[in-house]
This record gives structure tokens, C-alpha cells and sequence, in this order.
């Protein structure tokens, strides 16, 4: 992919921030039409993140026009919206390369930039990270800024509410920009707010209120007169809000797209003592309509062409897993009215689009609050309903104390439908579904089912609805092998494999979405196979008789080694006394980096190649 960087006469002289900050103040609004032609003729020809960054060009901007990065710090919250940092902090000719394999990572990331001081890719981090690094500013004492750029989306996590209302007890000096770009807090964008923007960030009104702080700190009741004079002056020209009662000094809502006068409200806030949060609303998708009008679908695209102005259909052989769940979802809702369905702010990644529009008075949307999703299933059961949550993997780390506690000490009959579990692909480390075997198999009451493809998903979700205990169910991202899928559901006997193959000498037991990989590796080999699909309760029996019949035990998961699947089948061995030789396949003991999924597959070795080769190497030794 070529893109000519002469065709943008002033970007291609910026190469860092500090060029940035050479140019005139007249001149960043052709800065900010080049980055976004920019970054639309890059990302629609290598695919990633879109709408975000298309929201945020004229933010970015004025951030590096203002502060001194990297000295000043800038945290971006989850770091969709990071592109154009990304850009103008030395990787513009790289930005072709984003989420591929050996380019540059998905998210802001340390190892890559030092203009990264976070690495990201969950929500609602960026205040707390930014506080830890205040505090150690103050203690620098050498001037360092630090801003945090959080959507309104991010802001709905607990843990950006904890960090906020740490920060405004601690006072400190450091800058929060809530970038709404869904408008979902104020609608009221224009001229006149970012006046008051100005206004409440200039020296008469921050003079005012420093000065007196300072004079009445000694006074107690007057000071509270003084706090309430402030207030009522305030509410007068700006709506109250739920920032000041936390201790930060609201300044906003402001036109994030008009890059003067995020410049002039950013250099008078610079100067501005303790904690401050700058509302900056923008719009997802902007400078390209498409983008503009459908902001969702138009979030992560893959290659497409700019002038066509729609996204191409990828059609598949067979459904996602993520739409296997969702039409079992609403094929049970049709008859089971106790049937809620919970989602952390993952709707379309997970499946449940239909559903939400079919049955709305089942379905909740939590936003991005994966523990309280756990803990509202828990409450759900409690009263005899029949809870769903679906979240993926790596979110459902996030509620873990939740399971534990609120689900599975209590043995309440709670469905996780777990998502994007094993290899993810292109987002990289934070989303890799890598550990949920691990921190799931040893929790006591949980039983956890591995389907190996989508018909035996949708049995299996249908096996966990019915079963009266907590259950997970854990699926890959993407479609499946096109199994058949059965319309008519059935409960599997829970713990118990299924003998696929009968074979020589190898057993490999297979749990989960390799299982089609490991199939094709066990003809080549003449191996045994089994479906082991249940890590926990997991078959004793057909542990014992795969030990028993044959030389060498084949584990294959796409979750870690270390206390996976592989572990379990360990345990089991030992306590039968059973001596065997064992192979444990699966993802090494290191965080997976980004590229497609058969990319990854094949440098891990999972896919069949990879397989057949590991255990060939096994027993040569």
C-alpha cells in the first residue's frame, strides 16, 4: 500500500510533536483536514479502527500544540481514538501497518512509543493511570502535565468514577477531557459554550476562585459561604454537574472540532491548579458521512473503498459463534419469559442485535460495567430468573471477584456465554482470550463446557440454561468448522466426553475450537481423539482409558498451559497413579501479540501443521 505524503504538504513536514508546535496557530486547520485525509486513505486500505479517530483529529492537535510531549504526559483511555497521536508522534508511515502481524500495535503501547506512557485496550484506566503519574509529577516537582482522554463510553465504568473520586479528595494537579462523541451528556455545542469554556478558564474567573480559597482556607464558615458564592455564580452561566461534587473544576461543554479554540481553552487550563475536567464533545465518523451516520458499524472496518461509501459483506461458510448464540438466544426466549439477557456494553460483538430488538424487556445493556453485569445476574437468579451474560473473555477478567463471590459461592444457576475466548487476532494482548480456563476451572460450582464446534455450542448453551448451576460456556471469535446445527436442543450429560476417533499409541484429548485442526492431525498421525468438552467436571473415565490404551497423551486448548486444560488432565493422572507420557499443547507462558488468527495459529503451532509437528517432535525425544 502507497500512500504519496506529498499530497499533504504540511503533515509530511511533521514527523514529531515539536514540528507541530513550530507552526502558527492560523495554520492548524489545514493540519487537521490533512491528518484526516490521512487517516482515511491509510485505514481504508489496511482496515482498523475508524470512527473514533476520525472524532478526535482537532483534540489531538491542540493536545500536542499545548503540551510538551512526551514530558507532558497524554494518557488515551482504550486508544481506539489513538490513530492520529499515533501519526503525529513519529509512526505516520508505519500507521499502514496497524494490527497486522510485526506492525505497529492496535493501542497506544510503551514498547513502541515513548509518547505512550500507557499501555491500553480496556476501558476506563486512563484516570487512575494519570493520577498515579500526578502524584508522581508532584513529587518530581519539574512541571510535568498530565492529561487523560476519556469518551463518554469509558465513563461509565466504576472505575473511572473511583479514580475521580480519588482524585478530587487528592487535589492534585492534572487535567481529565471527557471527549463525548455521542453527545450523551449535553447537546449544547456552539459559540456560546465555548465562550464559557474561555470564560471559566480564564485568569478573572480562576483568579477569583484561587484568591479566594486562599484568604478564607482559615475560616470555615465563611469559606463554605464562599464555596456556595462560587457555586450559585457558576450555575449561573454553566450547568452544575456531578464532576464538581467530586472535586474537579468542570470547564465546558466545547466544539471539539474547532481546533483555535480548544487551543485557547487548553493554554488557559495549563496553568490552572488541581484537578480540572475539560467536556469536549466531538463526533464519531467525522469528515466522512458514512462513518458519521453509522459510527458502530463503521468502529473497526476492513479494507473498503472510500468512494463506494459502504462497507463490503464478508460472507462467510458458516454463522459466527457470536450469531450461534444469538439466535439460541432468542429461539429460547420464545418459551422461557425468565430468560434475561445482560450484555456490558457489547451488543453487536455479541450477537445480540436481534434480540434486543425482539425482546427488549429481557434484554440489559449494563455500559462498560462488567461487574456490576455479574453481580445484577446474581440478583436476577436469586429471584428465580434464568439469567445470560454475555461478555467476552478477556472482559469477564474484570468481574472475577463477581463470579467468584456473587455467582458460584451462592450456586446460582448464571449462563456465561463467554466470547472472543482463545486467539482473538489483530486487537492484540489485551484481547487475546487466553487465560479464562485458567482462572475459571478452579472455581468450585462452575462447570465449564468448551465447545469443539457451533452445534455443539448452541447444545451446550442450551445444556448450561437448564443445568440449575452456574455455567460457562466459552467460544472463539469468528465462524466455526460449519458444523450442521441441529435446531431441535438437547441437554448433554455434563462431564462427559465424546470418542471421536479410535487410533494407535497417541491419545489426544482436544477441548475446544482446535478440535478441527486436531482432527486433522490425528488421521495423519492414526491418534485417537476425543471431544473432551467439559473442562470442569471433567471425564475421569476417559482420561483413565485413553492412559490405559496408549503410550502418549496429547492435551490441545487455545488457552494458556500453565493451569489450562492440559493441567487439569495432569491432575487427574496423578491421582489415578497413572504413568504416561503427556503433552501439554496449547499457549505458551507469554502475552500473544497481534495478527490475524491463522497467523497466530501457525506461529504457535495450533493450527494442524502445528499439532502434528509438536507431537512428532514429542515423540522423537
Amino acid at each position: 500500500m502507497t500512500i504519496n505524503i506529498n499530497n499533504y504538504p504540511r503533515l509530511r513536514l511533521i514527523n514529531e510533536p515539536e514540528d507541530l508546535r513550530s507552526l502558527p496557530l492560523s495554520e492548524l486547520s489545514e493540519v487537521a483536514t490533512e491528518l484526516r485525509e490521512y487517516l482515511l486513505a491509510s485505514v481504508s486500505q489496511s482496515s482498523g479502527h475508524f470512527a473514533s479517530g476520525l472524532g478526535t483529529v482537532e483534540l489531538t492537535i491542540a493536545l500536542h500544540y499545548v503540551y510538551k510531549t512526551p514530558f507532558d504526559q497524554l494518557i488515551w483511555d482504550v486508544g481506539h481514538q489513538a490513530y492520529p497521536h499515533k501519526i503525529l508522534t513519529g509512526r505516520r508511515d508505519q500507521i499502514h501497518t496497524i494490527r497486522q502481524l510485526n506492525g505497529l500495535h492496535p493501542f497506544p503501547w510503551r514498547e513502541e512509543s515513548e509518547y505512550d506512557p500507557l499501555s491500553v485496550g480496556h476501558s476506563s484506566t486512563s484516570i487512575s493511570a494519570a493520577l498515579g503519574m500526578a502524584i508522581a509529577a508532584e513529587k518530581e516537582k519539574a512541571g510535568r502535565q498530565v492529561v487523560a482522554v476519556i469518551g463518554d463510553g469509558a465513563m461509565t465504568a466504576g472505575m473511572a468514577f473511583e479514580a475521580l473520586n480519588h482524585a478530587g479528595d487528592l487535589d492534585k494537579n492534572m487535567l481529565v477531557i471527557l471527549n463525548d462523541n455521542d453527545m450523551s451528556i449535553s447537546e449544547n455545542v456552539g459559540a456560546l459554550n465555548n465562550h464559557l469554556a474561555k470564560l471559566l478558564s480564564g485568569s478573572v474567573y480562576t483568579s477569583f476562585r484561587e484568591s479566594g480559597k486562599k484568604i478564607l482556607s482559615n475560616v470555615p464558615p465563611i469559606k463554605e459561604l464562599a464555596s456556595r458564592a462560587e457555586e450559585h455564580l457558576k450555575g449561573m452561566i454553566a450547568p452544575g454537574t456531578i464532576f464538581e461534587e467530586l472535586g474537579f473544576n468542570y470547564i465546558g461543554p466545547i466544539d471539539g472540532h474547532d481546533v483555535n479554540a480548544l487551543v485557547d481553552t487548553l493554554k488557559n487550563m495549563r496553568s490552572l491548579k488541581g484537578p480540572q475536567l475539560l467536556h469536549v464533545v466531538t463526533k464519531k465518523g467525522k469528515g466522512y458521512h458514512p462513518a458519521e451516520q453509522d459510527p458502530i458499524g463503521y468502529h473497526a472496518v476492513p479494507k473498503f473503498d472510500l468512494t463506494c461509501c459502504e462497507l463490503p459483506v464478508k460472507k462467510a461458510n458458516s454463522p459466527t459463534y457470536s450469531k450461534v448464540f444469538g439466535t439460541w438466544l432468542c429461539d429460547m426466549a420464545k418459551n422461557d419469559k425468565k430468560l434475561m439477557a445482560i450484555t456490558p456494553a457489547m451488543r453487536e460483538g455479541s450477537g445480540m442485535v436481534r434480540f434486543s430488538r425482539e425482546y427488549p424487556a429481557q434484554y440489559f445493556d449494563t455500559a462498560i460495567a462488567e461487574q456490576h453485569a455479574v453481580t445484577l445476574a446474581a440478583g436476577m437468579a436469586i429471584q428465580g430468573l434464568k439469567p445470560v451474560v454475555a461478555i467476552y473473555s478477556t472482559f469477564l477478567q474484570r468481574a472475577y471477584d463477581q463470579v467468584i463471590h456473587d455467582v458460584a459461592l451462592q450456586n446460582l444457576p448464571v449462563l456465561f456465554a463467554v466470547d472472543r475466548a482463545g486467539i482473538v487476532g489483530a486487537d492484540g494482548p489485551t484481547h487475546q482470550g487466553t487465560f479464562d480456563i485458567s482462572f475459571m476451572r478452579c472455581i468450585p460450582n462452575l462447570v465449564v463446557m468448551t465447545p469443539s464446534d457451533e452445534n455443539e455450542c448452541r447444545q451446550m448453551l442450551y445444556t448450561g440454561h437448564n443445568s440449575q448451576k452456574p455455567c460457562v460456556v466459552r467460544y472463539p471469535r469468528g465462524s466455526g468448522p460449519n458444523a450442521e446445527i441441529q435446531a431441535q436442543m438437547q441437554s448433554l450429560e455434563i462431564g462427559k466426553a465424546w470418542l471421536k476417533r479410535s487410533g494407535q499409541k497417541i491419545a489426544i484429548l482436544n477441548f475446544g475450537s482446535l478440535c478441527h485442526f486436531a482432527e486433522q492431525a490425528a488421521e495423519e498421525l492414526d491418534a485417537t481423539l476425543y471431544d473432551m468438552r467439559f473442562v470442569k467436571p471433567i471425564d475421569k473415565t476417559a482420561i483413565t482409558n485413553a492412559a490405559q490404551q496408549h503410550e502418549y497423551i496429547i492435551t490441545v486448548e487455545d488457552n494458556c498451559i500453565q493451569g489450562g486444560a492440559g493441567s487439569a488432565v495432569l491432575e487427574v493422572l496423578a491421582g489415578l497413579g497413572e504413568a504416561c507420557k503427556v503433552l501439554n499443547i496449547g499457549v505458551p507462558d507469554e502475552f500473544v501479540k497481534h495478527g490475524s488468527q491463522n497467523e497466530l495459529y501457525q506461529i504457535l503451532e495450533l493450527d494442524a501443521e502445528g499439532i502434528k509437528n509438536q507431537i512428532n517432535r514429542f515423540i522423537k525425544k
